[in-house]
């Protein structure tokens, strides 16, 4: 048996779809809203928290409710080596960048393991926050090999594709990437950066990217909105 905040859900989900409340639009006072549902305002402040966590409405404190359109999920393959921007762009929504970061850095121990380089040496290292429709659902920060990369982004300015930046300006072709995949923790700076909705997950995926030579070019962490990317692989038995 259903809930009543669950009944409530599927009425306002229904108002909304049949177009009595429009994106964009505020909806009426609580007082009212339950009034006209015939349920308690707790019941109804309740089915409002879900909707809001799921991204289908948006609680302003002192201003209102409003209706808001809700990202549609992203579908990535694992096993195909794609662009945050290309995934964006499959899912038919606006790609976009909302900071970016440019700086050298002494590299990690994990840094330098990963590109083959010495503990200390100087990396380039670029970090963005991506959009789609104006929301932040992608952080990516990319280490680059200080020797295969050199003074590039001091030469050229940088903007969109990463990888058609380095193919059009150092002809380097990256054609795969060893990946690990897991959950950071929410404390993790870039991570938060991501946290818009109190139930937003995120994925976080280390990755080491290669020319057609096999050589090491960049290394990265990309914290990707699981809520907003679904990612699949296709596993196949013997």
């Amino acid at each position: 048996m259903m809930s009543k905040t669950a009944i409530i859900k599927l009425q306002l989900k229904k108002l909304i779809s049949e177009g009595t409340y429009k994106v964009g639009e505020r909806l009426p006072s609580e007082l009212e809203m339950s009034k006209s549902l015939g349920v308690s305002r707790e019941t109804f402040r309740d089915a409002v928290k879900q909707m809001e966590t799921e991204g289908r409405l948006l609680v302003k404190h002192g201003v209102g409710t409003f209706v808001i359109h809700p990202l549609p999920a992203i579908p990535s393959s694992l096993d195909r080596l794609s662009s945050t921007g290309e995934m964006i762009r499959s899912a038919g929504l606006e790609e976009g960048e909302s900071r970016i970061s440019l700086r050298k850095l002494d590299g990690s121990q994990e840094i330098a393991a990963q590109l083959g380089i010495k503990a200390g040496e100087q990396v380039m290292v670029l970090e963005r926050i991506r959009t789609a429709n104006g929301e932040p659902v992608a952080v990516t920060v990319n280490y680059f090999h200080p020797q295969r990369v050199g003074d590039l982004f001091e030469r050229y300015d940088f903007s969109g594709s990463l990888l058609e930046f380095l193919e059009l300006h150092l002809s380097i072709r990256i054609v795969k990437a060893d990946t690990g995949i897991s959950v950071p923790l929410h404390n993790d700076r870039n991570c938060q950066k991501l946290l818009v909705h109190p139930t937003t997950t995120v994925l976080l995926f280390k990755q080491l990217h290669y020319d057609e030579e096999h050589r090491a070019i960049f290394y990265s962490l990309d914290y990707m909105r699981d809520d907003v990317f679904s990612f699949q692989i296709r596993r196949t038995r013997d």
